[in-house]
């Protein structure tokens, strides 16, 4: 099926064998029709158009030199594509041998009008004009001018029209063609363009969801690590906090499951059973997210500014960036700014826009905090890059003075 409601239809039915034979064969159907024109002749070589009762058949007898001229216009025909040019001009040159000495005179002249008809249809609108007028003009002033009839007979206005008729016959099929061939290559563009942006969606979405898994492996993964050094280190001295830290590594590995579970499923087909039902995380439940690093062992400070009833809820996609991105940054502070960090969330809406701002005062050290490992900022800063400036918002990702490190994204709510 073509896009946009172009359709391109070579299926003629019954007859679309045949064209095909046709086509394939080029050579054979010139010779098919070279013959058929040569028979055309012949038969009209014998009515004569000036009988008493209008034009009658049998009358009159074409001479030898009148059948060999027919016979090499025909002959000439077979070759009419792949030389059209040559076989125009040896047409001509036969047609005016014809006009010049025939008597009574042939019809040899239908050799011209069929390869004036394919040198139209295959060359440029100001080539067929210019080789048709010369064409009519010269067939015409001759068989006007040194013929043996009259200038003003029929025969001499039949030239004129059927030539002329030829040269715009092969103009209009020429243009048809392009129209064709133009809405084919625009249908097979528009197709190409529709895989190419079906392509570009998937890519897509599949850096979403990469970013998605980064963001809950990051997170949990982190926190799982931090509880689990610390059951390590108090198992022996002091088992109750040992059993606190083991629960909460069993929260966090139990969320990471969840999230993970919601998010690979939606790679599956629309087919298959089981497709996740939960919505994705927002701000509606970044208290939770909050409590995990508080109990992971990092004092965090949150403040949230969203009510504005006349603008209404966050729209999904700006709630999902602003909880991916604190998640992200927290992440990162508690494995970077070291032990006795602190950090601070705030969430405002500012007129069009929310801004998000993490700040971490580097564990009270004068120093900033430590860069990432990758220094263009590691896959965790630039999913927040990417989510930001997928909304058309922006993402600073940077050390503070004074110590410690900051992360500001604007996300506009439009």
């Amino acid at each position: 099926m073509r896009p946009y409601g172009i359709r391109v239809t070579t299926d003629l039915g019954p007859f679309a064998p045949t064209r095909q034979w046709m086509r394939a064969h080029p050579l054979a159907t010139d010779a098919v029709l070279a013959f058929g024109a040569f028979v055309a002749m012949v038969v009209g070589s014998f009515a004569d158009p000036h009988g008493p009762h209008g034009p009658t058949f049998g009358t009159r007898t074409p001479e030898p030199f009148s059948l060999l001229l027919m016979l090499l216009g025909a002959a000439a025909l077979v070759f009419r594509r792949r030389q059209p040019l040559a076989v125009l001009a040896v047409t001509c040159g036969l047609s005016l041998l014809e006009l010049t000495t025939g008597e009574p005179r042939a019809p040899v002249a239908m050799c011209t009008v069929i390869a004036l008809y394919t040198v139209a249809s295959r060359t440029d609108r100001p080539t067929t004009w210019r080789i048709g007028l010369l064409t009519m003009a010269g067939l015409t002033g001759v068989a006007m001018l040194a013929g043996p009839l009259p200038w003003y007979a029929q025969e001499n206005i039949g030239i004129f029209a059927w030539t002329g008729m030829a040269a715009a016959a092969g103009d209009a099929v020429r243009s048809r063609r392009a129209f064709v061939d133009a809405i084919r290559e625009r249908a097979e563009r528009a197709e190409r363009t529709r895989d190419e942006e079906a392509r570009r969606r998937v890519a897509e979405e599949r850096l979403r969801i990469a970013r998605d898994l980064h963001d809950v492996v990051a997170h949990h993964i982190a926190l799982v690590n931090v509880q689990a050094g610390v059951a390590a280190h108090v198992m022996d001295k002091r088992p109750d906090q040992a059993k606190e830290a083991l629960a909460h590594v069993r929260d966090a590995s139990r969320s990471a499951l969840n999230e993970l579970r919601a998010t690979v499923g939606l790679l599956r087909q629309s087919g298959d059973p089981e497709a996740p039902t939960e919505p994705a995380p927002g701000l509606g439940v970044l208290d939770e997210l909050v409590d995990t690093f508080r109990h992971a062992g990092l004092p965090v400070e949150v403040i949230v500014q969203l009510e504005d009833v006349a603008a209404g809820p966050l729209p999904a996609a700006v709630d999902l960036a602003a909880y991916r991105v604190i998640q992200e940054a927290l992440t990162n502070v508690r494995k970077h700014a070291g032990p006795g960090a602190k950090a601070e969330v705030s969430v405002v809406r500012v007129g069009p826009s929310v801004e998000v701002t993490v700040l971490d005062d580097g564990g009270g050290s004068a120093d900033p905090a430590p860069e990432p490992a990758d220094p263009g900022g590691g896959h965790g800063l630039l999913g927040m890059r990417e989510r930001t400036g997928a909304l058309g918002g922006t993402c600073f990702a940077g050390p503070r003075f004074g110590g410690g490190y900051r992360v500001h994204a604007i996300l506009p709510l439009g």
